[in-house]
């Protein structure tokens, strides 16, 4: 990838997260309250679907795992934990939680792809954990041991997701769409028994309910998860795991513009810190390693140029 292109990438996939901040906003205003597992399985299985349908592309052989595994890491259960994070925590107390993410992936990155953590990368981290901070945390919080660990689950989850997307990109021949079909398709029939037994159908649904969850199907999966597996592909897992931090951003200022909530002086200057953190572990054009060839089971796959590390 050129120099001149890193910027466009991140960009580009930075819009996946910037859309999942609107999903709290959505859920929370247009669906079926209570339902994390409604939205979730809403969420992904018709986006998974339409996808397939457009493509007809299905997985074959290792692919049809492959897929479960991906499917279930980031899509079922990290919405999942998610939602319940969401539900037992404070909302600023479950993004700072996952401002561990990141760290994880530092760290999956020098077991899969012998890559190194760098000092930029450590002081990435503390200004990622110091800029949620400033923008979530009000005041005393109370904390769940339930809650905690679901948040704790799903910044896991997100990190094996993001990294095994990474290691083992997608067989030669199949595009991008299909391969982001796949693991929506693969996550909401993992999710859609769950949320059959514990919650079940609503009884009724609104035309708000419907808008809600169109808004979810076509902007908070089927674009959002196609720039974000698009961008796992063309940059170092490491730069898009932080490029999620922008979700929190998104979600604090909607509120302030939708819902009249207050934005104080400190949050902005952690808005400024968290996009600091993320830009300083971006690729810089200019400083692009040689590629390294696949590693392992990666060495039978056509993968897009990468740039395998931020410096």
């Amino acid at each position: 990838m050129r120099g001149g292109r890193f910027l466009l990438t991140s960009g580009l996939t930075a819009i996946a997260p910037t859309l999942w901040g609107s999903v709290y906003l959505v859920s929370e205003d247009w669906m079926p309250p209570d339902r994390p597992l409604l939205a979730s399985t809403v969420r992904t299985l018709p986006a998974g679907l339409i996808l397939l349908a457009l493509t007809r592309q299905l997985p074959k052989g290792q692919w049809i795992w492959r897929a479960l595994v991906l499917g279930a890491l980031n899509i079922a259960a990290f919405n999942f934990l998610l939602f319940v994070a969401a539900e037992r925590l404070p909302g600023g107390v479950a993004a700072m939680i996952m401002t561990v993410q990141p760290m994880i992936v530092l760290v999956l990155s020098v077991l899969f792809f012998k890559d190194r953590i760098r000092p930029p990368h450590l002081a990435a981290c503390l200004l990622a954990v110091v800029g949620v901070a400033l923008v979530v945390l009000k005041g005393r919080v109370a904390l769940d041991g339930l809650g905690v660990a679901a948040s704790l689950g799903a910044s896991v989850c997100l990190a094996f997701g993001i990294t095994l997307t990474k290691r083992w990109g997608r067989p030669a021949g199949v595009g991008l769409l299909s391969a982001t079909g796949w693991q929506l398709a693969a996550g909401g029939l993992v999710s859609l028994p769950f949320m059959l037994g514990v919650e079940g159908l609503p009884g009724s649904v609104s035309g708000k309910n419907i808008a809600g969850f169109l808004y979810l199907i076509l902007f908070g999966a089927v674009v959002s998860y196609a720039l974000w597996f698009r961008g796992i592909s063309m940059l170092p897992a490491s730069a898009v795991s932080f490029l999620a931090l922008c979700s929190p951003i998104v979600a604090t200022v909607l509120g302030f513009v939708f819902r009249g909530e207050t934005l104080s002086v400190p949050q902005l200057f952690g808005i400024a810190v968290i996009l600091g953190a993320v830009l300083l572990m971006q690729p810089r054009p200019g400083r692009t390693p040689a590629p390294r060839p696949p590693i392992g089971p990666a060495a039978d796959l056509r993968r897009e140029p990468t740039a395998n590390r931020a410096e």
